[in-house]
């Protein structure tokens, strides 16, 4: 190919470059801002000081990362009406913006209404595009492009190749962005509005993941002053899962989302315990949240004395019935317990003031405050509406079983009740071996005392884990605003899995959030798909099976071996490749497997540990794999896989999810007979 300056790909590539130097110069500009005159104080200079640094961050150029993939030729001005010869205009799309000395942009961020059309565009519906223009790129030099001519009734649709080779092009280190290769129904999900939860049902290799937090992206940019006043989090099954994605939004220029596990948002005591299957599943069941209503609200007791305020020569007695009707009418407003209790002082404050007027008095808000502070009126309130701490409330639940009974009547069978009572009285909330579930039920008790802080957006990952009490966790961080819930009812390894969306939004609070389904298939190939499929009529039968849209079929074996030296074997196989493999097996066979790998003199990673050159095998627990992906997988013993879960059902689930992390090839080893459902 020429390289002339008449060449396109020259052309591109000096834009490239020009494109470069102005995003430099814009992060210069920022550096080079002398704020010493314009703040009043050391706070307005500390919160200016860090506003600069975070935009620094933002403007960075990763030499890896393109600053533009793609172009867009209007046949017309856009937002003008069209007029006959009206030239059109030329538009590159990139991850931010980037414009020039004069302002004119030199890339347009993909989130812009103008970019829109590089995702949606089609020959049945141009959008007004002449040309679509995808560009390549290795090792973040531009060597390639492609042409779309969207609006000549001459040239027939076809796959792009580049788009093709970005979808495939393996993976080391954490996830990456998909801002290159997102698809018409995803881009529809990913520019929803913010005021509507939307939940996305996805199979293995559709995009879910990334199509959630490519939305948090997208309301960054067009909601940034409500989002940056409310917050936005981004909630992972674990910590692994976290440290793999947590690159694609600051690559994106977003660094102010915070990310976190449903476990990190409850942890209000330390959790050194572990409940059984049939403990967890009670615990996590939505019945707890009126039991520890129940129990809560119990604590108030109806006044039996009345309340005699002494101010100076004076007393105020305010009687029995009339405290005991302010008692009642804060119930019945049913608002917060810890809100309730604060207002009753100042309710009955308001009684005595009421009866200094009538007196002849004029007392004013300071005599309300004082006489809600006095010593007769505290001490009826600690009577009549006591204090509760949420831990010492959840931990006599479980170990009073007199207490449990009386709350849980007509909620909680008895052999439920049995099953979470404590065996063994414990001492103090500190030396209590608190569960994963009973830092969840302390946090609806504390939710019942106080109002948790709701945030603008919440993205939930993995969702389908999740039990009742866990979405009413999550559902709490976001009552005043959205989430983007995402998950695969098939990959639900948990005995309390979600059944249906439906069900899942209920318990977050959100019933009328929308449910869309990806079934378009990008990461897994077709032939490792087929294979994983056979298990959905057993494991969910209702799913639209996952349609593999990659030309190129993928590696995939199943081979049969005589111990863990063969295992070693295949990794070093593929190893051979290019990109990422990781060692998938029941958690049992980890030590056994580590042992063979070491031996070999093979190192290897372990889960949320980045890749590297150097380094690109990694030993990943079955419990640990789901969300992740690598180029290459070998996946050790399909049964033990099965059997390391309390049933079948589970344990075939856990398997669905280990048999689709495959990017590009996948060897299934086994010594062990395969489950029956594969070989059907």
């Amino acid at each position: 190919m020429s390289t002339s300056a008449d060449d396109p790909l020259s052309r591109e590539r000096s834009h490239l470059a020009a494109s470069r130097a102005a995003l430099r110069a814009m992060r210069e500009d920022v550096e080079a801002l002398d704020i010493t005159d314009v703040t009043a104080n050391w706070v307005n200079a500390a919160v200016l000081a860090h506003q600069i640094d975070e935009r620094i961050k933002a403007l960075a150029d990763l030499s890896d990362t393109p600053l533009f993939f793609g172009r867009l030729d209007y046949l017309h001005a856009p937002g003008v009406e069209r007029a006959e010869g009206a030239e059109g205009e030329r538009f590159y799309i990139g991850r931010r913006h980037v414009h020039d000395a004069d302002g004119d942009p030199m890339v347009i961020d993909w989130r812009a209404p103008v970019s829109q059309p590089f995702y949606r565009a089609s020959k049945k519906d141009p959008m007004d595009i002449g040309l679509r223009r995808r560009f390549g790129y290795t090792g973040g030099e531009l060597t390639a492009y492609e042409d779309e001519h969207l609006s000549d009734p001459a040239e027939t649709a076809r796959t792009s190749k580049l788009l093709q080779q970005e979808i495939e092009r393996p993976r080391v280190g954490p996830m990456r962005d998909i801002v290159a290769t997102i698809q018409p129904e995803q881009d529809e999900i990913v520019r929803s509005g913010l005021g509507g939860t939307v939940c996305v049902q996805g199979g293995p290799g559709t995009g879910k993941t990334a199509v959630g937090l490519h939305r948090v992206a997208y309301l960054l940019y067009a909601h940034r002053e409500r989002l940056a006043r409310t917050g936005t989090l981004v909630i992972g099954p674990n910590r692994s899962f976290l440290h793999y994605i947590e690159q694609v939004l600051p690559a994106l220029g977003e660094l102010s989302v915070r990310q976190a596990t449903v476990d990190d948002l409850v942890a209000h005591v330390e959790v050194r315990g572990t409940d059984d299957a049939a403990a967890a599943l009670v615990k996590g069941d939505a019945r707890l949240a009126q039991v520890l209503r129940r129990a809560l609200y119990a604590h108030v007791t109806m006044p039996t004395e009345a309340v005699v305020v002494v101010r100076g020569s004076r007393r105020w007695r305010v009687p029995s019935y009339e405290v005991e009707g302010i008692v009642r009418e804060l119930l019945d407003r049913d608002i917060r317990y810890g809100a309730a209790r604060e207002a009753l002082p100042q309710r009955i404050a308001h009684a005595v003031l009421v009866q200094m007027e009538r007196s002849g008095e004029a007392p004013d808000d300071r005599v309300q405050d004082a006489v809600a502070r006095n010593a007769a009126v505290k001490a009826a309130v600690k009577t009549i509406w006591p204090a509760v701490d949420p831990a010492k409330l959840v931990l006599r639940l479980l170990t009073d079983a007199e207490f449990l009974a009386e709350h849980a009547e007509g909620v909680l069978s008895e052999d439920e009740q049995k099953t979470i009572l404590w065996a063994r009285p414990v001492r103090s909330v500190k030396s209590a071996k608190w569960s994963a579930a009973d830092a969840v039920l302390i946090d609806e008790a504390a939710d019942l005392i106080q109002r948790t802080h709701s945030l603008g957006h919440v993205v939930l990952d993995e969702a389908q884990d999740l039990s009742p009490m866990q979405y009413r966790a999550v559902g709490r961080r976001c009552t005043t605003g959205s989430a983007t819930v995402l998950g695969d009812l098939a990959q639900g390894t948990t005995p309390w899995a979600t059944r249906s969306w439906a069900e899942a939004l209920a318990h977050l609070g959100k019933p009328d959030g929308a449910v869309e389904e990806l079934t378009a298939g990008f990461r897994v190939p077709t032939d490792v798909i087929t294979y994983a499929s056979r298990l959905l009529p057993y494991i969910a039968p209702g799913l639209t099976p996952v349609a593999s849209v990659r030309e190129n079929p993928g590696m995939f074996e199943v081979r049969r071996v005589s111990g863990p030296a063969d295992v070693v074997r295949a990794c070093e196989e593929l190893l051979r490749n290019e990109g990422s493999t990781g060692l998938i097996a029941a958690d049992a066979r980890i030590p056994e497997l580590a042992a063979a790998l070491a031996e070999a003199g093979l190192g290897h990673l372990s889960p949320g540990e980045e890749t590297t050159a150097g380094t690109r095998l990694t030993l990943v627990p079955a419990s640990l794999a789901k969300g992740l992906e690598y180029d290459y997988v070998v996946l050790d013993e399909p049964g033990a896989v099965v059997d390391g879960e309390p049933d079948e059902r589970t344990g075939l689930r856990r398997l669905y999810v280990t048999l689709t992390r495959a990017v590009s090839g996948l060897i299934v080893t086994h010594s062990a007979p395969l489950p029956r459902q594969l070989t059907q």
